[in-house]
């Protein structure tokens, strides 16, 4: 087995770990098809197209993480992860911000996954709005996901409260977006180059091209 073969192997086997985990026994069944959807569409369109496109190792494993943080979010609902129920009890917050990470995430790992694939797809790699139009469409993927929990709120009454998540906080869909923007922005900034060299060993960017705002 080559290094490929043993890297998709682990990270399959990872996320089917940490999905089947989710998905025993959770907080609320339908909370938790809603939560983890996201993450078992992205496999599903990942495995579709593997032979065709193939993304750089920052972008798989990052789409990991985030995968990760949906299902637990899933299992247990956004508002309830113990783990945050201690840091809000020890440091006296007023909620429990797992939620809050996770919209950062949302903003942070689409970054890198459509930095990807407008570099590759469209003549953008040299452009100096490459940055300004990834950031506008992880704010609009953002956007896109409060309204699908908009929806499925008013589909279904009982599952609304866990689904979003507000925690009692009437500016919570601002805030969302507002971190994801945030985690986008700093996506764009810390990991550019990085993305850059991954890129350029597959031989899809030239190396040292300046191919963002981070790097002017």
């Amino acid at each position: 087995m080559n290094a490929e073969k043993k890297l998709i192997v682990a990270w399959l086997t990872v996320f089917a770990a940490v999905l089947f985990w989710s998905g025993y026994q959770p907080y609320d069944y339908l909370t938790w098809v809603l939560e983890v959807a996201p993450a078992v569409i992205g496999l599903f369109l990942l495995a579709v197209t593997y032979k065709r496109f193939k993304f750089t190792g920052l972008a798989y494993w990052l789409i990991l993480i985030f995968s990760i943080v949906l299902m637990i979010g899933g299992h247990y609902t956004y508002a309830r992860v113990p783990l945050f129920n201690w840091v809000k009890e020890v440091f006296d917050l007023s909620r429990n911000h797992y939620d809050r990470m996770g919209h950062i995430l949302q903003g942070f790992v689409p970054a890198i996954v459509t930095r990807e694939l407008l570099i590759r797809t469209s003549p953008l790699a040299k452009s100096k709005w490459l940055f300004f139009i990834v950031v506008s469409i992880c704010l609009a993927i953002s956007a896109s996901y409060e309204l699908v929990e908009w929806c499925a709120a008013l589909v279904n009454d009982t599952a609304a409260e866990a689904f979003l998540g507000t925690q009692g906080d009437v500016w919570d869909t601002q805030a969302d977006m507002a971190l994801a923007l945030a985690g986008a922005i700093t996506a764009m900034l810390i990991l550019s180059k990085t993305h850059d060299r991954q890129l350029a060993m597959k031989g899809h960017l030239q190396k040292n091209t300046p191919n963002n705002f981070a790097e002017k």
